[in-house]
């Protein structure tokens, strides 16, 4: 088999700077890893898309991409990690499937899409109570003054909404066990993750490629309805089979894995928070200061990961992204629902890119102003 040669070079200067919703930037040292691993997998003669799932290769990756998300997020020894197809949306279904019973109630705040799709599924399993809601104002805030029943099977919350914009900066605090989407902003800042009773995240935002999903939750959680689950869809299935109950994405989790190692290697979710925070002040700095630029949510809520604005101008809105996608900036428009511009600063993205953007609206708005 031919080596694989240095065409790929891990300083190479970015193609483009990358503001996708998701998927979205991967570093550098994982797009070169994993390329080598294309080729031939740690020496094996084969490529990681041929290695066998339940072969030693293939566990080990598993098993360290495991430990690495427990070891990240400081879970207790009640939490078991995860690594499942079928991306959030099948988890909008999986988790009322293991943990609600025909007559119990789980309660969820509305904050936007995701969580809405995540009431429709529930209510094929038991009662959905909404205790809060942002609808009434485009989801641009996260609800503060809201009771939580004390007879909820579990609260839902999304902590971060991709499309909004809007991103819990605190959490509320109750008995109640709590399930947490964290698709868009998982492993992006220290947190007490054993707060949570269950967390969820599709991987292809902040730990790896698209066709993962992530799921930890605490065994005790596990095991109380009396619906027979379908087996491919029972958490307990998964935990006693290692996330080996059936062909899992290997290729996927071996970018997860080659994530984690990377994100550990940034001093870990301090150092990345860090960064996080400082991409977020800058660009939300110019939203505020640039004449030609407003922000769309609640300043206490706004996403450090995904940065939504407008323009007082909206007929010029066409001709900025053009004028983006000539200076190598990609990504920033904002989704259909809600309009105007969307800046996602997942972990991977370099200062560099938040920097250039940050220009190319001074530029703009000098010459348009």
């Amino acid at each position: 088999m031919e080596k694989a040669n240095n065409e790929f070079n891990l300083d190479r200067k970015m193609k483009v700077h990358n503001f996708n919703a998701g998927p979205s930037v991967l570093p550098n040292e994982v797009l070169y890893k994993a390329s080598k691993a294309l080729i031939d997998f740690d020496g094996t003669g084969m490529s990681i898309l041929e290695i066998g799932h339940r072969t030693p290769y293939f566990m080990a990756v598993m098993d360290e991409a495991r430990s690495l998300a427990r070891e990240l997020m400081q879970l207790d020894d009640d939490f078991e990690v995860m690594f499942l197809h079928g991306g959030a949306s099948t988890q909008f279904m999986q988790v009322p499937m293991n943990l609600l019973d025909s007559g119990e109630t789980a309660a969820i705040i509305d904050t936007g899409v995701w969580s809405s799709k995540a009431i429709k599924e529930t209510k094929n399993f038991g009662f959905v109570d909404v205790i809060a809601s942002s609808k009434d104002a485009n989801y641009t805030y996260i609800p503060k003054n809201y009771t939580i029943p004390p007879q909820a099977k579990y609260l839902h919350l999304t902590s971060n909404n991709t499309i909004y914009g809007t991103q819990y900066h605190s959490f509320p605090q109750t008995d109640v066990p709590v399930v947490v989407d964290m698709s868009s902003d998982i492993l992006s800042r220290q947190l007490d993750y054993n707060q949570f009773s269950l967390i969820y995240a599709g991987v292809q935002k902040n730990m790896g490629a698209a066709g993962a999903t992530m799921v930890a939750v605490r065994k005790s959680m596990l095991g109380k309805v009396s619906r027979k689950i379908p087996t491919i869809l029972d958490y307990n299935q998964h935990i006693e089979n290692g996330s080996m109950l059936n062909t899992p994405p290997v290729f996927a989790i071996y970018i997860s894995m080659l994530t984690l190692r990377w994100l550990k290697g940034q001093g870990g979710l301090a150092g990345i928070e860090k960064l996080n925070e400082k991409k977020a002040a800058l660009l939300y700095d110019e939203i505020d200061h640039n004449p030609l630029f407003r922000g769309t949510v609640a300043k206490e809520d706004r996403s450090l990961m995904n940065v939504c604005f407008i323009m007082d101008k909206p007929e010029l809105e066409e001709e900025f992204v053009k004028f983006c996608k000539k200076e190598d900036i990609v990504g920033i428009k904002g989704h259909r629902l809600s309009g105007g511009f969307r800046a996602s600063l997942y972990n991977a993205l370099p200062m560099e890119s938040v920097e250039v953007m940050v220009e190319a609206m001074k530029y703009f708005s000098l010459k348009k102003v």
